[in-house]
C-alpha cells in the first residue's frame, strides 16, 4: 500500500532541510574562524610574546638608561659628607646625570636596603661612603651580580669578595702621620696623649695607624716621648666623643693631648675640656678642616688639623665613574693628600 504525502507534511519537510543546511554552515563558518585564531595566535618558534607582555616589556627601563647614579652616604649629620654628596650632584648634572642621594646613618642594614633600592632603580653606577667597612661587602656583592658598578668615597670596603671599581678618598694614613706631627709640635715632644677612635671604618684605621706609627718613628729617630694611653670610642659625632672626653679625664687626669679623628669629635672633645675647666691643660689635634674645625682652630680651641678635600672626593668620584662608563681604564684607588691647617692659617683665611 502506497503512503501519499500532504502538501502541508512536505513544507514541514522543506523548512527542517532548510534550517538543517543553515545550522550546519554557520557551524563549519565558527569552527574554521576558531581555527584561523587559534593559527594566528601560535608563538612563533615557542618564543613569541603577547601583545600584553610587550607592552610592559617597553615600560622596564634598560639599565643605566636613565642616567642615574645612587650615592649613600655615612651620614647626613656630618658636613664633611653632605660636601661629597653635593660636589657628586654638580659633577654629574654637568653630564647629564641624575643623583639619588640617601643617607645610611651609621647603620649598615639601612645602607643595604637603599643599596637593594638603587638595584631595583637600575642605576648606572653606586657610590658608596660605607657604614661600616667589613658589613657593606653584602651589599656590594648585591651590586655586583645586578651587573651595576661600585665605587666608595672616602672610606673603603675591606670586605673579601666585594668588587670596588675605584676608591676616591684622602690619604688617610699620611693625614694620620701629619696628626702626628702636629701633635708632637703642640706638646713639644713629650706628654701622654688619647684618642677619640671610629674603628668601624677603614679611613679611621687608615688614620690612627699612621698617627702611631709617626710617634714611633719619631720615638726612634728624635727621641720623642709621647705616650698613647688611651682610646676610646668617639664614633666620629659630637656628643659621644663629648662623653668619652669625660671617660678620659677621670681615667688618665694627667692627659696632655687628644688625637680626635673628626672635626665634630674635636669639637666635642673641646666641650668636654671646657665643661672640666681643663682647655688650657690639654691640647687637641683633630682631623677633616670643616669650617667649625678651621674657626676653632683659628680660635685656639684645636691645635691643627690635617684637612680634607671632600669637594674634589666627590667630582673625582664622578670622573671616575663618566670614564669607566665610556670604556676607559680607570685606577683602583684614587688618593688624595691632606694639608696641615694650624692657627696661622685660620687667621689668614678670609673664608671663614
Amino acid at each position: 500500500m502506497t503512503t501519499r504525502t500532504s502538501p502541508r507534511s512536505e513544507r514541514v519537510d522543506h523548512l527542517w532541510r532548510s534550517a538543517g543546511a543553515w545550522f550546519l554552515a554557520s557551524l563549519f563558518l565558527a569552527m574554521g574562524s576558531s581555527l584561523i585564531g587559534c593559527s594566528e595566535s601560535k608563538p612563533q618558534g615557542g618564543n613569541a610574546s603577547s601583545s600584553s607582555d610587550k607592552a610592559s616589556e617597553k615600560k622596564v627601563t634598560p639599565k643605566g638608561e636613565g642616567k642615574r647614579i645612587g650615592i649613600s652616604i655615612l651620614t647626613s649629620a656630618n658636613p664633611f659628607f653632605i660636601e661629597i654628596s653635593d660636589a657628586v650632584k654638580g659633577a654629574a648634572a654637568k653630564a647629564g646625570y641624575e643623583v639619588i642621594s640617601v643617607s645610611g646613618d651609621n647603620d649598615p642594614n639601612k645602607q643595604q636596603n637603599q643599596v637593594k633600592d638603587f638595584i631595583v632603580q637600575k642605576v648606572s653606577a653606586i657610590i658608596l661612603t660605607p657604614c661600616d667597612s667589613r658589613a657593606v661587602g653584602t651589599a656590594i656583592q648585591e651590586a655586583n651580580a645586578a651587573g651595576i658598578p661600585v665605587f666608595t668615597a672616602d672610606i673603603a670596603s675591606i670586605a673579601s669578595g666585594a668588587k670596588v671599581i675605584t676608591h676616591v678618598a684622602t690619604d688617610n694614613y699620611s693625614g694620620g702621620r701629619q696628626a702626628a706631627v702636629a701633635m708632637i709640635e703642640a706638646l713639644g715632644g713629650q706628654g701622654k696623649v688619647a684618642i677619640l677612635d671610629f674603628p668601624q671604618v677603614e679611613s679611621v684605621m687608615l688614620r690612627t695607624k699612621g698617627f702611631r706609627d709617626e710617634l714611633e718613628q719619631q720615638a726612634k729617630e728624635k727621641g720623642v716621648s709621647i705616650e698613647i694611653v688611651g682610646v676610646l670610642p668617639g664614633d666620629g659625632a659630637k656628643d659621644k666623643s663629648y662623653k668619652s672626653t669625660q671617660d678620659l679625664l677621670q681615667s688618665h687626669p694627667n692627659l696632655n693631648g687628644i688625637f680626635a679623628i673628626n672635626d665634630p669629635s674635636a669639637l666635642g672633645c673641646y666641650a668636654a675640656l671646657e665643661n672640666a675647666g681643663m682647655v688650657d691643660k690639654i691640647k687637641i689635634v683633630g682631623f677633616d678642616g670643616q669650617i667649625d674645625g678651621k674657626r676653632a682652630i683659628r680660635d685656639g680651641k684645636i691645635y691643627a688639623d690635617p684637612i680634607q678635600f671632600p669637594v674634589r672626593i666627590g667630582e673625582e668620584t664622578v670622573a671616575a665613574i663618566l670614564k669607566y662608563l665610556d670604556g676607559e681604564e680607570v685606577p683602583a684607588e684614587l688618593l688624595i693628600p691632606t694639608e696641615l691647617y694650624r692657627q696661622a692659617d685660620g687667621k689668614a683665611d678670609a673664608s671663614l
